[in-house]
C-alpha cells in the first residue's frame, strides 16, 4: 500500500522541478503534486553555490512565471550599472522559498518532501528514503513522474577535483573566499585561480573588486571562452532594439561564416560577442553572459597558464604532467573546476515525453526555466505525446564555437515552430520567462511605432534561413560526433 498518492511525482526542487510546478498547477486546476528533492530547502544547485554568485541573465525572464523575481530597475552602480538588475545568490534563494511556502504548499495541491531521496520505480509505485531519517515511503503516481535532475548541475561545493592535492596545499573554493577574513592574521599572499569557466570569472572579478592586487592573482585557463555582452540582452520591455538587432546578428553571422568560429569572430565586430584576451582564440563557449566592465577588470589579471589543465598541486607549485611551475609561499588555490551542466551528455537527449515519464531538458538554449515551464504547459494542453514531442525537440546544449551554429538553427527551428501553432504562441505572449513573447504582444496590443523594428528580423531570417541552416548542419555532425576540440584543454 503506497503512503502518499499524487497525479504527478516532481524529483527535484530546482529551477526547473519548480519552474514546471508552478506553470503546471496554473495551466491544470485540479491535480495534486509531490515535489522530491535532496536538499533542505527549494532552489536545487543555488543551495550549493558561492554566495556571491549571480545570473549571468537580467532577472526579468529567471525563475518561474507567475511570481516576479526581483525589482525591475536599473542598476545604478558596479560593473552591470546601467543595465538591468541580476539577482544574486541570497535573493534567490529566498525566492523559491517565498514560491514554496505562499504559492505551492498554500494551494493545498502540493506536497513538497525535502532531505529526501528519489529512489526509483515502475508502474506507478517509486520509493522514497528520507536522507536523515533512513525512512523509507511509497508513492502511487496516478498520472507521471517528472524527472528534473537531467541537468545534473555541478558547483565547486559539491564537485570532486580531479587533480591531485599535496599535503599542506591551501585549497579554497570561491564559497569559502567571503570567510578568507576569519584568517586575518595569516592572509594569502598570492592566489591562484583554477578553471577557465564563469565561477573562474565571477572569481577573478571578486578578487579583484576585494582589493587583491593583479599581480598577486594567477589563473589557470586552459581553454579561453567567447560571452555574450549582457548589455544586448536587457528585458525586452526596456530593449526590445537590442534583442532585435541581437537576433539579427546571429542569423547573419551563421549565414555569412565558413565555420562556427568565424561565426564568433563576426558577432565579435558587432558587439555582441566578447573575449578576455583579444589574442586568445576563444575554445570554449558555455552561454555565459558578461559585462564589458567585468571583462575590463579580468583583462588586469595577466599571470594566464595555458599548458593544460592542472594534474597536480603542491604548496608552492602547479604541476602539468611532469612541468613544474614554481609559485610563491602561501599561495591560495582556488578550485572553480566544476561544469556546471553536463555538455559531454550529448548523446543522453531523450523524448521530453515517454509514456509515464517527463524528462525536462532544454526547449531552446540555454532557456532553462522557460523550457520546463513550456513543457508543463504542452503537458496539459495536447492530448498525446507525439503532439508534445513535435512541439519540443530536445535542443542541443554546445560546448564550444565549432559546434555552436547547431543551437542556434535549433533554436530558430524551434521557434518557428511555436510560433505556428496557437496553443503555444498563446502561451509565449504571455510567458514571463520567454524574452520576447510579453512584450511583442503588448506593443501589438496598443499598436506600437516600435513594432516596426520588429520587420527586418522576419525578412532577415527568411534570406538567411538556408546559410543558418546550412552551418547548423554542420556543426550539428561535430557536436554528434563529439568534436574533440570542445573538450581539448
Amino acid at each position: 500500500m503506497a503512503d502518499v498518492t499524487t497525479d504527478y511525482l516532481i524529483v527535484g526542487a530546482g529551477a526547473v522541478g519548480l519552474a514546471f510546478a508552478d506553470t503546471l498547477i496554473d495551466e491544470d486546476t485540479a491535480s495534486h503534486i509531490t515535489i522530491v528533492d535532496r536538499h533542505a530547502r527549494p532552489g536545487g544547485h543555488w543551495n550549493d553555490a558561492y554566495s556571491f554568485v549571480a545570473l549571468h541573465q537580467p532577472s526579468a525572464t529567471y525563475g518561474v512565471n507567475s511570481i516576479e523575481l526581483c525589482t525591475d530597475r536599473v542598476d545604478t552602480e558596479g560593473h552591470n550599472a546601467g543595465m538591468y538588475p541580476l539577482a544574486r545568490h541570497a535573493e534567490i534563494l529566498a525566492y523559491y522559498d517565498r514560491l514554496m511556502r505562499e504559492k505551492l504548499l498554500a494551494s493545498g495541491r502540493v506536497t513538497y518532501l525535502p532531505l529526501t531521496d528519489y529512489r526509483g520505480g515502475a508502474n506507478g509505485l517509486h520509493t522514497l528514503r528520507g536522507i536523515l531519517s533512513g525512512t523509507e515511503q511509497a508513492v502511487q503516481v496516478r498520472r507521471k513522474v517528472v524527472d528534473a535532475t537531467w541537468f545534473q548541475t555541478s558547483v565547486p561545493a559539491t564537485h570532486t577535483p580531479s587533480f591531485a592535492v599535496a599535503p599542506g596545499v591551501r585549497r579554497a573554493i570561491p564559497g569559502d573566499l567571503p570567510a578568507l577574513w576569519l584568517e586575518a592574521a595569516n592572509p594569502p599572499s598570492h592566489f591562484v585561480i583554477l578553471g577557465g569557466g564563469k565561477t573562474a570569472m565571477d572569481t577573478a572579478v571578486w578578487l579583484l573588486e576585494a582589493g587583491v592586487a593583479p599581480a598577486r592573482i594567477e589563473w589557470v585557463r586552459p581553454r579561453d571562452s567567447w560571452m555574450f555582452n549582457r548589455r544586448k540582452l536587457q528585458p525586452a520591455h526596456a530593449g526590445l532594439e537590442g534583442l532585435v538587432e541581437f537576433q539579427l546578428a546571429l542569423v547573419e553571422s551563421a549565414s555569412a561564416a565558413a565555420n562556427g568560429r568565424e561565426m564568433c569572430h563576426l558577432l565579435e565586430q558587432r558587439g555582441v560577442m566578447l573575449r578576455i584576451d583579444p589574442a586568445v582564440e576563444p575554445a570554449m563557449f558555455h552561454f555565459a553572459v558578461i559585462s564589458e566592465g567585468e571583462v575590463a577588470l579580468m583583462q588586469q589579471i595577466t599571470r594566464v597558464h595555458r599548458q593544460g589543465r592542472v594534474t597536480a598541486i603542491e604548496p608552492d607549485a602547479l604541476m602539468f604532467g611532469e612541468t613544474r611551475v614554481a609559485l610563491p609561499p602561501n599561495t591560495l588555490f582556488i578550485d572553480c573546476t566544476a561544469t556546471a551542466v553536463p555538455f559531454t551528455a550529448r548523446g543522453q537527449a531523450r523524448p521530453f515525453f515517454d509514456g509515464d515519464t517527463i524528462t525536462l531538458q532544454l526547449v531552446q538554449t540555454p532557456f532553462v526555466p522557460y523550457s520546463a515551464a513550456l513543457a508543463a504547459f504542452l503537458e496539459v494542453h495536447f492530448a498525446t505525446d507525439e503532439e508534445r514531442n513535435a512541439l519540443c525537440a530536445p535542443a542541443p546544449l554546445t560546448d564550444c564555437p565549432d559546434t555552436y551554429p547547431y543551437a542556434v538553427m535549433a533554436n530558430l527551428l524551434s521557434t518557428g515552430m511555436l510560433a505556428a501553432n496557437p496553443k503555444t504562441e498563446g502561451f509565449n505572449t504571455r510567458s514571463r520567462l520567454h524574452p520576447t513573447g510579453p512584450e511583442i504582444a503588448k506593443l501589438k496590443a496598443e499598436r506600437s511605432p516600435r513594432l516596426a523594428a520588429l520587420a527586418p528580423v522576419a525578412e532577415a531570417i527568411r534570406a538567411n534561413l538556408p546559410g543558418v541552416i546550412r552551418l547548423g548542419m554542420a556543426a550539428k555532425a561535430l557536436h554528434e560526433a563529439g568534436h574533440r576540440s570542445c573538450h581539448e584543454t
